[in-house]
């Protein structure tokens, strides 16, 4: 599979990677800091460019089978327009290259998934993570919209523990309390989703 991983320096897009490689496909991957996959020199093909820049996707997006995008805004409580203005360019550039597949990591929490958050949840939410989750909104109405083969990924609270392979997912799951997943078993949705038309059209909520 010729696979396209924006997010790739962060730590779920870099479980991605590394997840891909081990399967064996061909990796692409569009980063501001192309050092800091140094040690993955001639394993994969590094773009060095914005995932916000039309220009730098199209040139990252051609030939290749599908795009997973992690990208994510680290410890920042500010979206600063990424997520909109990263889809916009993704759509674009998919269409132009014919490249359909999209699987998009956002943040349980976000657009309707609000609804079945629980009350400790909803606190969060509708507090400290309000701009980014606004945008990242937004930027889900044009995906759901771009007619592209998409899937949304909504993840519980992330952590940085090792795949347990047992998590949860579905179009809705019930929520207590404050539940986590780690990054690892993120990226195996992701990367699964990617290579399946199971998921296609649908929103999943992952979670342990």
């Amino acid at each position: 599979m010729k696979l396209l991983i924006l997010g790739a320096t962060g730590p779920t897009g870099r479980h991605v990677v590394d997840l891909a490689i081990r399967s064996g496909d061909t990796v692409t991957v569009l980063a501001r800091r192309p050092e800091a996959l140094h040690d993955l020199a001639g394993r994969i093909t590094v773009v060095a460019g914005d995932a916000t820049s039309h220009d730098d996707i199209a040139k990252a997006m051609t030939g290749q089978d599908a795009v997973i995008s992690a990208l994510g805004r680290s410890t920042s409580v500010r979206a600063d327009d990424l997520f909109t203005r990263a889809a916009a360019a993704v759509i674009g550039a998919a269409k132009e290259a014919d490249v359909s597949r999209l699987v998009w990591l956002s943040s349980f929490g976000v657009g309707d998934t609000y609804r079945s958050a629980s009350l400790a949840q909803k606190a969060m939410y509708s507090t400290f993570l309000r701009n980014i989750y606004a945008n990242k909104e937004v930027s889900e109405k044009g995906i759901r919209s771009s007619g592209l083969d998409w899937t949304l990924v909504y993840p519980t609270m992330l952590t940085k523990g090792p795949a347990k392979g047992t998590y949860r997912v579905g179009d809705r799951l019930p929520m207590k309390g404050n539940p986590t997943i780690s990054r690892a078993d993120v990226a195996d949705f992701l990367y699964k989703a990617a290579r399946s038309p199971e998921w296609i059209h649908r929103d999943a909520v992952i979670s342990d």
